[in-house]
Order: structure tokens, then C-alpha cells, then sequence
């Protein structure tokens, strides 16, 4: 369905042997690629500083992979990516991983707002909702269509649907993740296929294997616009079985009128776990209701600026979007033979919305729209992973195919109740086959190349229905397409000495049109506003990317740092002044990005991070001009403090950004909205089993917003949509 910003827009591994021998073969047992296809090394920095309170050092970061457990920081960038690695990740890429003792010592509250923390990642917040609900998370600037343009992954499996709607990733219990992995630009494409374009970001969750016979934790908190939480889980282990239970709710009135929130969350799991048989099932759901404020006007051509007489108001008093989500996957790892492992899993998922858009009165009117929505994804994804010696060298495959087929169905029309006047359906199937082989060449230099064809079969049918009321517009045409493209990597790594390496690569991707992308393919309406059928087609845009940098690891310091170019072809974007989505002509992102934290003391550690990131129209009638909602400086500074032996632990995180173009401004004519920077500060601590924590946001009550949208027709004019200043959480609770 066309979502609320589409709605929006249409208004606008191991330590590497002495040099003299090559490393042997390591042959462990079978788990790590149910969960990721491309395992980061673990952090191995030998004196890592004490968990955050509430959590444990317990083994359980799902099935049976226990990499990257260990932490220096929130999100250094170099924990899973040190010198002397070999065969970690994906060779020659920028990565990150953030661990659960990251995400406990956080100060911020949602998924969205620890992941900007990393360096180069930026958010768009446009219904300013507590918990960071419906935020876009954008990887190397991709603007309004960051969602389609990063891939997320939940225990390596898609979660981008085939429409805008998108996977919310504060429907996550935040206690249910052991890991973030995070691969930026165009490599990640052979492993995990369409839309791993900016990078991919991939969740692993929790099972409780290795930990004691039961435990249970629970918590409760209160905050800031009357916010309330709880969050429960529970694990059992007994043998080679072993279950977990993470659910979590809240609730809050929100920033501003009409945004109050409404979600609750679970994650279960049952895991079976062998010397060579690994099995688990693993089932979420999800049930949110949100609801739309809108922006707020600024026109100073009649002197409106409602960002200063009326903050926290609303423009939409009564629009809404309801959303419920399901999933089911199953799999098993199987070790055939030393060193071959069998890994087959597929899996289930559902999610229906609701969402109704009225303006200013809820009536029924040609400005109303409801729609009702309905996406299913079956999957099978088999694959091999092969650890041997080819050609007296160590080496890696991992080979597989993925099946994907979705059914999308959507009712639109004026009003909940009343005969819609469009209804869509599109089907998606997507098969695709890939091969990744790594070598290491030499003890200290690493080799991969993989390359993904994937074929996408596309049927799309719009039945319409003049007689419903406020039908307005006409048919879309029939669609029927199928598609075959390739993904490619190749990548290196080289380690001067055990402290300092430099990697490189050069990959290709893609990304296929989304669902809404296609519902609202032009042409819309002629030069006299007579409706026009839409056509549901659009190219599948392509990308190509080079990056190089390097990595300096000691005891005490870690930093990462590349720079990197991406070549854009058929780039998919909302066309102003058309009123519907296009192909553009070229463009191109490119800049740097730079992570690393320094472990003062045993108690003291500091982190920071800093990237520049670009993202320009390079031909046609925007060429030199920014693309919209990208800033070009983002920036983060952090410290923990375990004050007195995790009785009081200290966080503080601060993060800036520079000034971006409107959302609707390719042209580049309009105001931009504020660069701004964030203090967040959390108290900490835990006494036996108990445990508690103070958290205070946006400290300084700085008053900014990261979304806005410039007006089409008036010079000035814009919507902006503004996010709270300060807010505090209490939050206490105990293990047993």
C-alpha cells in the first residue's frame, strides 16, 4: 500500500599463524550460518569492560555462534574487524558489530536510534513517535528511500518486504538481540540478494543455549508523555534442547498530539543443538497502533510558522496506521562430512495494516483515504557451507539458493466501510542461486569473490471501481515482468603486522521496484488533470561500488576507517512535479566513514566515530545538486564509566549532524532544515539480581526535526516534523 511517506511524498575468525606456515583448517561445529552467511570475527580485545547492568556474559547469541560477545564500546567499528582475522565476515568490507552489552549501556531507548550511532548512519523520524517507531534508517544516503535501499536481515533472513510499509525494527524486543551485524555498500548483494545496496544490517537474536537450567528477567519502566514499558524473557535449557521467551510492550502519549503509541512484541524460540545437528523454530509477532500527527506549516509569505506558535500539534488529528505482523521459520544445520555443512531453513511471515488518512476533519471526502493491506512471504533458502584446502590454501565456500514468493493484496478507498474504489494485487517470486569462495593466499592476506543471479517474476493487477464513492482517477494497466540480475564481490584483505591491515573490494547490486513504487508509477494525470492509467512499470535500479581503507588494533585502541565511491544507474525516486515515481539518471554517493574507541582504564572506555557522505544527482536536469534528506557531516562522541564495580555504571553519548536538503527539493531552491546535535546521559547499576537505570535524552532540550517536506508550488513554504526535546526513563527490574 502506499504508506504515510509515500502519502507524504506525493504532497512533495581466528589469530593468523607465523608467517612461515599457512593456518590450519578450522573446523568447528555447525550453527554459525543459521544465523548470518557471513560470520564476523570476534572482538579480541583481551580485557573487555564489565557487562551492563541487567545482562550476563552467558553464551546465548544464538545458535550456536558466540561471535562478537565481547565489546569495547557501542559500535566501534573495529570489534569485528581487527588485524589477524582470517576468513571473518565478508572479506574486504567496512563492518560493524554491536553487541547486547552495547545495546544495555545505550542511553537512547529504540533499535533506530543505537544503530545511528554508527558512523555514517542517519535517521528520518516524520511521525516523531516515542520508541523510534516507522524511523527510516539510511546507510550512505539514500534519502526518502533509505527503507529500500538497506537491507535488514533478522537471524540472516529477509525482512524488506515487496512494499514501502517496511519492516519496523522497534517491533524487535531490544533484550532478544545478542548482535547487530552491520556490512556496508554493494558486497552484502551475493550472500542476501535484492536492496543490499547502502549495506546490509542483520539481527541476531538470542536462544539462551549454554546458559543455566532457567532464568528469567523482568522489567518495568516509565518515562516522558506518560510512557510506560515492561519486558519479560525466559530461557530453558535441559540437554541438547534448549527455549527462550523475549516479549516486551509500551505505551505512550507521545510528543504530540496524535501520537500516542500502542505495541506490544514477542520473540520465541526452541533450539536443538548436537555435535553435528543443529535444529530450531523461531516464531514472532507483533501488534502496533500509531498515530499520524503530520507536520507543522512554515510559509512566511503570510507569516505562518507553527514550528514556534504550535510545536506539539497536530495537522492530522485523526489519521492512523494499525500494523500486525507474524512469522514462523524452522531449519536445521547438518555437518555431512568434516568440514561440509548442510544448512536448509525457510519460513512464514504475514503482516496486515490499517491505516486511515482524513486531513483535518474525519468525513468522508474526496481527501480521505483508507487502506486496508495484506502481504504473505513464503521462503526456502538451502545452502552449503564448505571449509577445506584448495590448492594448498585454506579455503571457504558458501553456496546456496533463495526462493522467495510474496502475495500482496490492498483495498483503497475514500473511507473504512465503503466499497474501495482500487484494489491491487502483485505477486513476487524471486530465485536466485550465488557462490561466495574465500582464500587465504598467504598467512596474512585474505582473497573472496561470489557472485548472485537471481531471476524476479512480477504480476501486478489493479481492479477499479468507478462506482465506488470519490472514485477519481482510472485502471492501471496490466503488469507482467520478469527479470534476471546478477550481484558481484571481490575483496581483499592484507595484514602488515598484527596491529595494522588495509582491505579493499568492488561489488555490484540491485534493487527491484517496490509495490508502491509501482502502484504509483506515472503517468498519473495529463496537462489537464484528466486521469491517465498508471503502468506499474519502472526499471530495476543498479549499483556499483569501490572501497578501500584500513584497521589498527592494540590492546588498548581500536579504528577503522575507508572511503568508498558508489555509481547509481535507473535510481528510483519521487518525481515533484510529476506526482509520481521515475527512473533518474545517473547519480553517485561517495565519502568516508571513521570509527574507534580507546580503553582508557578498566573502568573508563571512550568511542567516537565521524563520516562524510555525499550523495549527488550526477546528469540530467538536477545534475551537480544534492539528493534530498542526506547530510553531509555526521558525527558521534561516547564514554562509559563503571564508576563503582557495576553498582554505578555512567553512559553519555553525544551525536551531531549537518543541515540536509527537504524531502521535494531536488532542485535545491528551498531552506534546508538544521543540522543539530543530541546529549543522551544513562545512571546505571545492579545489586544482585536487581538492577536499575536513569536515562535522560536530548539533555540540552534542543527543539529540531530530521524530516521535512518543501512545498512544490510555494516558494518557502514547508512541512516540518518536529522531534521531542528532553525526556527521561526510569526503568527497574530483577533475574532469576
Amino acid at each position: 500500500m502506499i504508506v504515510p511517506s509515500i502519502i507524504i511524498s506525493a504532497a512533495r575468525a581466528q589469530q593468523a599463524p607465523a608467517p612461515d606456515q599457512l593456518p590450519a583448517i578450522e573446523v568447528t561445529k555447525p550453527g554459525d550460518q543459521n544465523v548470518t552467511r557471513a560470520k564476523p570475527a570476534a572482538d579480541q580485545t583481551p580485557a573487555p569492560r564489565r557487562p551492563a547492568p541487567g545482562t550476563t556474559q552467558s553464551n546465548n547469541a544464538g545458535s550456536g555462534s558466540g561471535s562478537g560477545a565481547t565489546g569495547t564500546g557501542v559500535v566501534t567499528g573495529t570489534g569485528d574487524a581487527g588485524g589477524g582475522r582470517q576468513f571473518a565476515g565478508i572479506v574486504g568490507s567496512s563492518s560493524t558489530v554491536i553487541t547486547a552489552d552495547d545495546i544495555a549501556h545505550s542511553p537512547v531507548q529504540s533499535l533506530p536510534e543505537i544503530l545511528a550511532q554508527v558512523p555514517g548512519v542517519q535517521l528520518q523520524t516524520p511521525y516523531g513517535g516515542p520508541n523510534g517507531a516507522k524511523t527510516s534508517v539510511d546507510l550512505r544516503g539514500f534519502g526518502a528511500f533509505a527503507s529500500d535501499n538497506t537491507l535488514f536481515l533478522l537471524n540472516g533472513r529477509r525482512l524488506n518486504d515487496v512494499d514501502k510499509a517496511g519492516f519496523d525494527l522497534t517491533t524487535i524486543p531490544l533484550d532478544s538481540i545478542a548482535r547487530i551485524e552491520i556490512v556496508r555498500g554493494n558486497s552484502g548483494a551475493v550472500l542476501y540478494g535484492d536492496n543490499a545496496v547502502g549495506g546490509v544490517v542483520n539481527i541476531i537474536t538470542k536462544t539462551g543455549a549454554g546458559g543455566p537450567p532457567a532464568t528469567i528477567r523482568a522489567e518495568g519502566g516509565f518515562g516522558s508523555f506518560n510512557s510506560r514499558m515492561a519486558a519479560v524473557s525466559a530461557a530453558l535449557n535441559s540437554g541438547p534442547w534448549s527455549t527462550s521467551f523475549y516479549g516486551n510492550g509500551i505505551k505512550s502519549d507521545g510528543y504530540r498530539v496524535n501520537n500516542a503509541l500502542d505495541q506490544r512484541n514477542a520473540v520465541g524460540s526452541v533450539n536443538y543443538t548436537t555435535s553435528d545437528l543443529i535444529a530450531f523454530l523461531t516464531v514472532t509477532g507483533s501488534d502496533q497502533k500509531l498515530g499520524l500527527p503530520g507536520g507543522r506549516p512554515v510559509d512566511p509569505s503570510i507569516g505562518v510558522n507553527q514550528l514556534l506558535t504550535d510545536r506539539r500539534g497536530a495537522a492530522t488529528p485523526f489519521d492512523y496506521a494499525n500494523q500486525q505482523t507474524a512469522s514462523v521459520t524452522a531449519g536445521f544445520t547438518k555437518t555431512l562430512t568434516n568440514g561440509v555443512d548442510l544448512i536448509v531453513d525457510g519460513g512464514w511471515r504475514q503482516r496486515e495494516t490499517q491505516s486511515g488518512f482524513f486531513g483535518t476533519v474525519p468525513t468522508i471526502s474526496f481527501a480521505s483515504t483508507y487502506n486496508d493491506a495484506a502481504l504473505q512471504t513464503w521462503s526456502l533458502t538451502p545452502r552449503l557451507s564448505i571449509k577445506n584446502v584448495a590448492f594448498g590454501m585454506p579455503s571457504t565456500i558458501l553456496t546456496g539458493i533463495d526462493y522467495y514468493d510474496s502475495t500482496f493484496r490492498e483495498a483503497r478507498g475514500a473511507y473504512q466501510g465503503v466499497d474501495p474504489f482500487h484494489i491491487y494485487n502483485i505477486e513476487q517470486q524471486t530465485v536466485a542461486g550465488y557462490w561466495q569462495h574465500t582464500l587465504g593466499l598467504l598467512p596474512t592476506t585474505d582473497f573472496s569473490y561470489g557472485a548472485r543471479v537471481q531471476n524476479t517474476n512480477v504480476s501486478a493487477r489493479d481492479r477499479y471501481d468507478p462506482n465506488a464513492p470519490f472514485a477519481f482517477d482510472t485502471q492501471a494497466s496490466p503488469l507482467g515482468s520478469n527479470e534476471t540480475q546478477y550481484a558481484a564481490h571481490v575483496g581483499i584483505e592484507h595484514r602488515f603486522t598484527d596491529t595494522f591491515s588495509v582491505f579493499g573490494r568492488a561489488a555490484r547490486a540491485f534493487r527491484t521496484p517496490d509495490v508502491d513504487e509501482r502502484v504509483l508509477s506515472g503517468p498519473g494525470f495529463d496537462a489537464f488533470f484528466n486521469p491517465l492509467p498508471q503502468n506499474f512499470q519502472l526499471k530495476t535500479q543498479t549499483s556499483e561500488d569501490v572501497e578501500g581503507g584500513f584497521r589498527v588494533k592494540t590492546n588498548l585502541f581500536q579504528v577503522q576507517t575507508s572511503v568508498y565511491l558508489m555509481d547509481l544507474e535507473n535510481e528510483i525516486h519521487f518525481n515533484p512535479v510529476l506526482f509520481y515515481n521515475v527512473n533518474l539518471d545517473p547519480t553517485r554517493r561517495y565519502g568516508s566513514e571513521t570509527s574507534a574507541s580507546l580503553k582508557v582504564s578498566d573502568s573508563v572506555t571512550l568511542r567516537g566515530g565521524m563520516a562524510i557522505t555525499r550523495a549527488v544527482f550526477r546528469d540530467g536536469m538536477w545534475a551537480g545538486n544534492d539528493v534530498p534528506l542526506v547530510s553531509r557531516y555526521t558525527g558521534n562522541i561516547g564514554l562509559t564509566w563503571n564508576i563503582w564495580q557495576n553498582y554505578l555504571v555512567f553512559d553519555a553519548t553525544v551525536r551531531a549532524w549537518s543541515s540536509r536538503i527537504m524531502d521535494n527539493d531536488q532542485a535545491n531552491t528551498q531552506s534546508r532544515i538544521p543540522g543539530n546535535a543530541t546529549a543522551d546521559l544513562k545512571l546505571s547499576g545492579q545489586v544482585d539480581r536487581f538492577f536499575w537505570s536513569l536515562s535522560v535524552n536530548n539533555l540540552f532540550n534542543a527543539l529540531y526535526y530530521d524530516y521535512a517536506i518543501a512545498s512544490s508550488f510555494t516558494a518557502g513554504r514547508f512541512s516540518a516534523y518536529p522531534l521531542p526535546g528532553r525526556t527521561y526513563m526510569v526503568k527497574a527490574g530483577a533475574t532469576f
